[in-house]
């Protein structure tokens, strides 16, 4: 079965930043793409960033570009975020999600709140 536990969220203010991990099992981690993916109140998912198997290829949402570091830790089957500059429209529920895209297994997710 496909776990994903998402933790490091929490309220910061314009301009902070936050580390986000997403630990996984129940799957060959190394194999899989990864995704961070949220959804801001009132609002459908959206995909944040996204990488490869290896580490070596990423795409981001072009909100988040140059702020957001998308990684990962194979030997500890942990997918990282790191945000930086943190801006009031990044207010959402974060999830990390198998694959790359929203379409598959994701974790309960973890708020992130950006606000004065």
């Amino acid at each position: 079965e496909v776990q994903l536990v998402e933790s490091g969220g929490g309220l910061v203010q314009p301009g902070g930043s936050l580390r986000l991990s997403c630990a996984a099992s129940g799957f060959t981690f190394e194999i899989y793409s990864m995704s961070w993916i949220r959804q801001a109140p009132g609002k459908g998912l959206e995909r944040v960033s996204s990488l490869n198997n290896g580490g070596g290829s990423s795409s981001y949402v072009d909100s988040v570009k140059g702020r957001f570091t998308i990684s990962r830790d194979n030997a500890k089957n942990t997918l990282y975020l790191q945000m930086n500059s943190l801006k009031p429209e990044d207010t959402a529920v974060y999830y990390c999600a198998q694959g790359w895209g929203i379409g598959g297994s994701r974790g309960q997710g973890t708020q992130v709140t950006v606000s004065s």
